[in-house]
């Protein structure tokens, strides 16, 4: 059984760890400055999804299986009840998980995700991922110039290059496992989490200027988290947390403290 590849902050053992879980072409690098700020609370376990970062190539990769990986990193590790936060594809895990395993969640913080399915979108970050030849491009800005000829955004071009990573002979590769995540897309994006119910102290984040949750969405999460709030955090998209991480961790911290009332 493979375990994900994890860094853990804080030494708070008397504290709920929280789990935290990166989204789609991330890895937990992304969630650092979050890490080390919140792990003077309580231990904090930023985590590799598999396919992503140093954690397992799998040719799997339903949100079960993610469930599955994040329970077996709790048996790993000796946790019996975590807190869990989940961004993008990382929500959709944590949701998953704490569905089926609800007795070892105290709470969940799913971050610009809902439960629903969603169609299709990233095809163009996809098809620039697979256009890249290694034996051709041999340096990161020669990368980064052919990923620009199909994304326009720089912030993605230059998020999606934190994956490149020299390999053992010397010729640079992605870190994630693009062949899988190309060939099981549809089965992680284009399919909602399967319908339960957690009953759990839930929050959910969304970006004021992201899409990913929508007004008609908040039924459908009631519906499967209904001890569930929804907190919108201005001047951020997507990527909440490094839009926003002052107003954003906050949000997170006083969700998290114990002693709330």
């Amino acid at each position: 059984m493979e375990i994900l590849h994890s860094k853990i902050y804080g030494e708070n053992k008397s504290a709920t760890p929280l789990l935290v879980f990166h989204g789609l072409f991330g890895m937990l690098d992304n969630w650092g400055s979050f890490g080390r700020e919140m792990g003077e609370f309580f231990p904090v376990h930023l985590i590799d999804l598999r396919n992503h970062g140093k954690s397992f190539h799998s040719t799997e990769m339903s949100h079960d299986d993610l469930a599955h990986d994040i329970l077996h990193y709790m048996e790993f590790h000796k946790l019996e009840k975590v807190n869990l936060l989940g961004h993008s594809l990382g929500g959709k895990a944590v949701m998953q998980f704490a569905i089926k395993y609800p007795i070892k969640v105290q709470k969940l913080v799913v971050v610009d995700i809902s439960p629903k399915a969603y169609p299709p979108h990233h095809q163009g970050i996809l098809k620039a991922l697979e256009s890249v030849d290694f034996a051709v491009s041999t340096t990161r800005q020669e990368v980064e110039e052919v990923l620009l000829q199909y994304i326009p955004e720089k912030m993605v071009v230059q998020f999606l290059a934190k994956n490149l990573y020299w390999t053992d002979d010397k010729r640079l590769n992605w870190r994630f496992n693009l062949k899988t995540l190309a060939d099981k897309y549809a089965q992680f994006v284009s399919n909602a989490i399967k319908f339960g119910v957690y009953s759990g102290e839930t929050l959910f984040i969304a970006g004021e200027k992201s899409n990913y949750i929508l007004p008609q969405d908040e039924f459908e999460m009631k519906q499967q988290f209904p001890n569930s709030s929804i907190v919108t955090i201005n001047n951020a998209g997507h990527w909440v947390q490094a839009e926003n991480p002052t107003d954003f961790n906050e949000v997170v911290k006083d969700f998290l403290s114990e002693n709330r009332v």
